[in-house]
């Protein structure tokens, strides 16, 4: 991979570095992405499942639909990618990883800096009182109801029609502004507001770079396409940086 020099060095001298990932970082280790062929949505229309109407009118169907989402998500393992970003958070003064995914790979790779803008589907929590449940049996194919309250518990993702958390969005939008660089990573940059985090970075100074195995409709307005796997890619730049951080 021929990384910029422009770009080893921006990162080199950066205080403040931010990412965006979307489904194509997660899709490396085998998640099923929701817009490409022989995704999840394929057998079933989005608006079936992905919403708070659907759940209210069969809340097992939606429950059971999702339970097999996590018996999916809860055997994979996070791939290199995920790895590089965990390391690169130990190397810059202020990292900031902000992510699509609800698969919670990120924090199994070692994040613990991670701001989550659509949720996930490891938590839980009840629609009525709102308190988390987080351990759930993923053989329970009904919907779980509220021990406290009797109210029906829901995974802890952004629906369709719903928005986002809104400290979670406030935070992604200061640090993109904030940042030295930022990178974009395996989204497709077609679900909004994340899609405009990039464009947020690179109007307010930043250095930005996508990476992706295919240009996006931001491209244009970014500095710096890395086209290829995440994963690799990844683990090359960070290698790179180190060499050039010694």
């Amino acid at each position: 991979m021929n990384f910029s020099s422009e770009l080893i060095s921006r990162l080199r001298d950066a205080k403040v570095v931010s990412v965006l990932t979307g489904a194509g970082v997660s899709a490396e280790s085998g998640v099923p992405t929701f817009r490409d062929p022989g995704g999840i949505w394929e057998k079933f229309r989005p608006e079936q499942l992905a919403n708070f109407e659907a759940f209210m009118s069969d809340p097992d169907f939606v429950w059971s639909w999702y339970q097999h989402r996590r018996e999916i998500m809860r055997d994979v393992k996070p791939n290199p990618g995920h790895f590089a970003l965990a390391e690169m958070e130990s190397i810059f003064p202020e990292f900031n990883l902000i992510t699509q995914n609800i698969d919670n790979l990120h924090f199994r790779a070692g994040s613990k800096r991670v701001t989550e803008l659509h949720g996930n589907i490891e938590r839980n929590y009840c629609i009525k009182c709102r308190i988390f449940v987080d351990e759930v049996d993923v053989k329970e194919k009904k919907v779980l109801k509220c021990a406290e309250c009797g109210g029906l518990i829901r995974p802890d993702v952004v629906w369709f029609g719903e928005m986002l958390p809104r400290k979670a969005l406030v935070f992604a939008e200061d640090r993109a502004a904030n940042s030295d660089v930022f990178l974009s990573i395996g989204t497709s940059a077609e679900v909004y507001p994340a899609a405009m985090l990039p464009v947020i970075a690179k109007r307010s100074g930043a250095y930005t770079a996508e990476i992706n195995p295919h240009p996006t409709s931001i491209t244009p307005e970014l500095d710096e396409l890395l086209m290829g796997k995440s994963g690799e890619v990844l683990a090359e730049l960070v290698s790179r940086l180190k060499g050039a951080l010694k």
